[in-house]
């Protein structure tokens, strides 16, 4: 006999009982990625029901594109954008540089530059927070020296937005 039921049954738990808590356990477990999705507001479903790609991610706010190739960073975070976008911009990085806080050291292992100049289809670096942060570089200013970075997880997990900086925080 099942140890669960031989349990409960000496709990005083009958067959109907145990039948019931079950079903209402799997029920719960079955409805929370539902709920789930719905906590996110009308402007995700929205986006869910629509056709979901990299373009769509930079303007709705977040990624639901497949996976990307040779793409070990954890899905949802900075450093698994910023992949991703240096891999579709033809110029792939390590798939191994850890947390973004340690991507800088990364890079110069690997021989990239690593300074406060911006260019567009540089990585922004920062040890700031518990793990760092990394983003894309995907505009520079000519004239202001503004640039505009591209980054993931910096309000919400998977969440995909844009800053703008001024040269001088370069």
């Amino acid at each position: 006999m099942n140890p669960a039921v031989m349990t409960f049954g000496a709990i005083g738990y009958s067959g109907k009982k145990l039948l019931a808590v079950s079903l209402t356990s799997l029920a719960v477990i079955i409805c929370l990625p539902v709920m789930a999705v719905f906590s996110m507001g009308t402007e995700a479903l929205s986006f869910l029901a629509g056709s979901p790609s990299a373009m769509a991610a930079e303007s709705k706010g977040f990624y639901m594109g497949g996976m990307v190739p040779g793409n070990t960073y954890e899905w949802g975070n900075c450093t698994y954008w910023v992949y991703a976008k240096r891999y579709w911009a033809g110029h792939p990085i390590g798939q191994y540089w850890g947390n973004a806080n340690r991507w800088d050291e990364s890079a110069l292992a690997a021989d990239y530059v690593v300074n406060h100049t911006p260019a567009v289809g540089a990585i922004f670096q920062t040890d700031e927070g518990d793990w760092g942060h990394v983003a894309y570089v995907i505009r520079v200013d000519t004239i202001t020296g503004d640039w505009t970075i591209s980054e993931m997880n910096a309000p919400n997990l998977n969440v995909v937005s844009e800053r703008t900086f001024t040269k001088a925080s370069a």
